[in-house]
């Protein structure tokens, strides 16, 4: 993955006409914002234009998708995340996936635990302020990896802030879906 300048300031080639541009996707117009504006507002910026634009769907399944690449290589709790997909898909060790999972803030939001078939799992990873996977980022200089997950990810779930929570984020990806 890498953190360059996308072709016409966030729209990808390929980009289907009509959605919104996101500028975020612009490696140095991200640094440029964050060198004048507050990470919070950066966030909520960011945010916004990831909502506006909507799911990229362009690497919908967790382990091929261009913007996890850096996530599949960390290991947690002794084992990386490639690994855990992996075994998901495998369907072995069925009750250590979500513990997995939850150290990448990811959550496991449906899989099929059907020892024959496919899992078709549905994994939502947290694109929030606070998501486990901004320190993983942030450490590799992909300080606009938000922005880069949306345009793989199939969904997108926006809640917006409220007096008693912040705003909450997730790119929904799928594993080993169904045909």
């Amino acid at each position: 993955m890498t953190n360059k300048k996308q072709p016409s300031a966030g729209k990808p080639a390929g980009a289907p006409a009509g959605r919104p541009e996101n500028p975020f996707l612009d490696g140095g117009f991200y640094d440029r914002v964050r060198d004048y504006t507050e990470r919070d507002a950066t966030f909520s910026k960011e945010l916004k234009a990831i909502a506006e634009r909507g799911a990229g769907k362009q690497g919908t399944d967790a382990r091929f998708a261009p913007s996890l690449e850096l996530l599949r290589g960390v290991v947690k709790k002794g084992v990386s995340l490639n690994d855990m997909l992996g075994r998901i898909v495998q369907g072995n060790e069925s009750g250590l996936w979500e513990p997995w999972l939850t150290a990448f803030g990811i959550e496991l939001r449906g899989v099929s635990y059907d020892k024959a078939g496919p899992r078709n799992a549905r994994l939502a990873l947290d694109i929030s302020l606070g998501a486990k996977a901004n320190p993983m980022f942030a450490n590799a200089g992909v300080r606009n990896w938000r922005s880069l997950v949306a345009e793989d990810c199939a969904q997108l779930q926006v809640e917006k802030p409220t007096e008693q929570a912040p705003a909450r984020a997730y790119a929904i990806f799928f594993l080993d879906a169904a045909e």
